[in-house]
């Protein structure tokens, strides 16, 4: 229903961020337009090739650039190049009328509320009745725009505010009007999150809305506060990171990635709007005014709060606008806050630690806490969306009533008002009234505290969260790797949960027992789980420790144990479905290739990576991708098995990992009739809908067949190219014996072209092969380097 509605979209603006949202449009399949300006004058290029302004060419110049530039990008804004085929260029004079076809026009031009209202006045000219039209803007009031359209084009009129890259940035605000149809705001919020993925707030018509209001003010109380303690650069983004539950790129260096002209505007956007002590917080410090007239933006312009001299990279001082080495902050609160569990733990050793990191940290949160709650009502109707708004936005793991959960709301009023803050008078209410937390959980449901009482927070049907479905229904069986959990309706998940996922023993126990158990009781098994990644591979720390211990005979049982686990996944009398998601390597995606069925997420990165330790894949990789590709082969086309084990054995030894579910299926490891979840958070849910389909048409289970090979001539073919890359000085001769490695076991060794072989033949090959090179110094160094390195060593 909801793509049926719409079908064809139209981006106003080709910009980095028009033609994002075009791509990621693109990328769930809808057809879009890209239009821009007509450019005012040729380029010497097109002067020498003797075009005019009346060319089409040279007027649909911009977007088709535009378009092109999304090839080059990065991080990738298309999950697979052939989508740029969805987007076609126009411009802004010739292709209006193009918009009778469109069901949602997308406004992205410049920030100025004249221009917009002009670029209004004609699509409403050419606008079909019904269709929905939105801005993109990240601050112009949306009501001021639509002054002087008409009914319909209001009705139908809101804010789509999207966060760059579009395609990685979960967060969606959606901005009503007064005149915005009620069933048009119900009805986006639920395209943006069940189609395009995202996770959608609906903000009110506030200057930079919700995430930028708050994002924007954090950042600018934290570069205040590092002027006034005395803190550097380095040592503010080496505690405002992962150390607080914040991305990686901390403060300074998210200001360098976003940039700091762009910045600069955001602030300024509101700036120009409020009074007062606020206005004080978003006047942006003069050095960094200086910095933007220097052209020092960040990664765009080469340097910005950071500079890389070679392999070191060096911090501005803001002081004397000269770059020195990094620094990081090494404090008591520090080392203590590193040994405590979770974010809210850390945080709460953080901020009442009476040292610089303490006082530093105390300080930022403190005034983010008081603004965050100074604006409900204003920016958000409840505190839900603006913590979502946060998370999602700006990638933090807990919103900012969350946080303030987390340290003791009790607790940080004592103190907040001893800084000399006022607390607004809703915090103390709900305090006055015994309710000493903005969030509670009865039940397993989520209640927040809302106008003197506490509601229960409302999700997408679609999203299941595991831990509430463990605290209702239990576990039906855990150990120290994996649990399986009832998720109602008859179906069963496998969750892993050893650290970073990897495949072990306890796993492998699990796999075997969840099966058995699905057959007997279950209409099927979801093999998912909602960690950072779905399973970054086997236990490597295990397996070298094992081969350095001699323990050849336990790794050849292991290896054994794991080949008859996921044939039993394979073969099981109940549908199998596997959701990967992210981080799917190695042994992650040796559990994914024989399920039934596999509910990738969009962002998936699935790969064989072995070769990057030494190794081939040892869990029944090789077969697995070499019959998922034979099985992807329409039925009525020959099927050239050399052909097939040429790419096999390319994406095997060449480490090949997907960029994307769509990429993942270009290289066989999904079928065409395996699903993507667009939106991360209903992964789960479409897996547990894959179960019950397959188990209501009568699901039968795989028969086992055997399987065609290439044999001696078609290892030879496979050999020959890798002897080529060795001689070109592509690969190292290590590099050539695992390559021969697995050219023997997908080729099926020493037996005739064409000859059809068992299964279980196979894996044997595999299993010999893996031991051997598991027991090579060469293989055995990789090993060790990835473990102590995190990235392969090339011997």
């Amino acid at each position: 229903m909801l793509n049926q509605l719409i079908k064809k979209a139209a981006v106003l603006g080709s910009g980095v961020m028009g033609s994002g949202i075009a791509a990621h449009l693109a990328n769930i399949g809808i057809p879009t337009l890209l239009l821009d300006i007509v450019p005012r004058e040729l380029t010497k290029q097109e002067e020498a090739n003797g075009l005019t302004l009346k060319d089409m060419q040279v007027r649909n110049r911009i977007s088709t650039a535009a378009i092109q530039k999304l090839l080059k990008q990065k991080p990738a804004p298309l999950t697979l190049k052939k989508n740029l085929d969805l987007i076609e260029a126009g411009n802004l004079e010739d292709d209006l009328v193009k918009l009778k076809d469109v069901d949602w026009v997308i406004e992205v031009v410049v920030e100025n509320l004249n221009v917009k209202k002009q670029v209004f006045e004609k699509v409403e000219q050419f606008r079909k009745p019904g269709s929905i039209i939105s801005s993109n803007t990240s601050g112009i009031s949306v009501e001021a725009m639509v002054e002087g359209r008409s009914d319909d084009f209001k009705k139908h009129f809101l804010g789509t505010h999207f966060f760059n890259p579009p395609r990685y940035l979960k967060l969606l605000e959606v901005i009503p009007t007064q005149y915005t149809d009620p069933d048009v705001l119900s009805f986006m919020k639920t395209f943006g999150e069940d189609v395009l993925g995202k996770g959608v707030v609906v903000a009110k018509d506030t200057p930079n809305f919700i995430a930028n209001r708050i994002g924007t003010y954090g950042l600018l109380v934290t570069v205040q506060e590092m002027l006034k303690s005395g803190l550097s650069v380095g040592e503010v983004d080496s505690i405002t990171g992962p150390l607080i539950g914040r991305a990686k790129s901390a403060t300074f260096r998210t200001l360098d990635v976003v940039g700091l002209d762009t910045f600069y505007h955001v602030a300024g956007n509101v700036y120009e709007k409020v009074e007062g002590e606020e206005k004080e917080v978003f006047a942006v410090p003069s050095f960094m005014k200086k910095m933007v007239e220097n052209g020092w933006l960040g990664s765009k312009s080469g340097q910005g709060f950071f500079l890389k001299k070679g392999k070191e990279i060096l911090e501005l001082d803001p002081n004397t606008l000269e770059y020195g080495p990094r620094k990081k902050l090494s404090t008591p609160a520090i080392e203590l806050a590193k040994q405590e569990k979770g974010t809210g733990n850390k945080m709460k050793a953080l901020v009442y630690a009476d040292d610089r990191a303490g006082q530093f940290l105390w300080n930022t949160f403190a005034k983010s806490f008081v603004y965050s709650a100074q604006l409900l009502g204003e920016i958000a109707d409840d505190i839900v969306a603006i913590d979502q708004a946060m998370k999602w936005g700006f990638g933090w793991e807990m919103g900012p009533f969350e946080t303030w959960d987390a340290i003791g709301v009790e607790k940080s009023i004592q103190k907040l008002e001893a800084s000399g803050l006022a607390v607004p008078a809703w915090v103390t209410e709900m305090l006055a009234k015994g309710f000493t937390t903005f969030y509670k959980e009865e039940s397993g449901e989520l209640y927040f505290y809302h106008k003197g009482e506490y509601k229960p927070v409302e999700f997408n049907p679609k999203v299941i969260d595991l831990k509430k479905v463990k605290k209702q229904k239990g576990v039906i069986k855990k150990n120290s790797g994996a649990s399986l959990i009832d998720m109602g309706d008859g179906v069963a998940l496998l969750e892993f949960h050893s650290p970073n996922n990897a495949i072990g023993m306890d796993i492998v126990q699990m796999l075997n027992f969840a099966i058995d158990e699905v057959e007997k009781n279950y209409k099927g098994l979801v093999i998912g789980n909602q960690g950072k990644n779905f399973c970054v591979g086997a236990n490597l720390a295990m397996m070298l420790m094992e081969v350095q211990d001699d323990n050849i005979y336990e790794l050849d049982l292991i290896v054994r144990q794991l080949h008859k686990a996921l044939l039993k996944v394979k073969y099981s009398s109940k549908p199998v479905v596997a959701a990967p998601f992210a981080m799917t390597l190695g042994g992650g995606a040796e559990v994914c290739l024989p399920a039934s069925h596999i509910q990738a997420a969009s962002e998936t990165y699935m790969g064989l990576v072995e070769t990057g330790v030494g190794l081939l894949p040892g869990g029944g990789g090789n077969k697995e991708l070499y019959m998922k590709h034979l099985e992807n082969i329409q039925s009525g086309v020959q099927i050239d098995l050399q052909q097939v084990a040429n790419k096999v054995f390319e994406t095997i030894a060449m480490a090949k990992v997907s960029t994307s579910a769509d990429e993942a299926r270009e290289n066989g490891f999904l079928s065409k009739s395996d699903g993507i979840s667009v939106n991360g958070d209903h992964q789960l849910y479409d897996a547990k809908q894959a179960v019950l389909a397959l188990h209501e048409q009568g699901y039968k289970p795989k028969v086992r067949r055997k399987v065609p090979v290439t044999g001696e001539s078609g290892y030879a073919t496979l050999l020959l190219g890798a002897e080529a890359m060795k001689l070109s000085g592509y690969i190292s001769e290590h590099d050539l014996k695992i390559a021969k490695k697995i050219a023997y076991v997908i080729s099926g060794g020493k037996v005739p072209f064409g000859t059809e072989v068992d299964e279980q033949y196979l894996l044997d090959l595999e299993r010999e092969a893996f031991l051997s090179l598991i027991q090579e110094p060469k293989s055995q160094q990789r090993m060790q380097h990835m473990l102590l390195k995190g990235k392969p060593l090339r011997n």
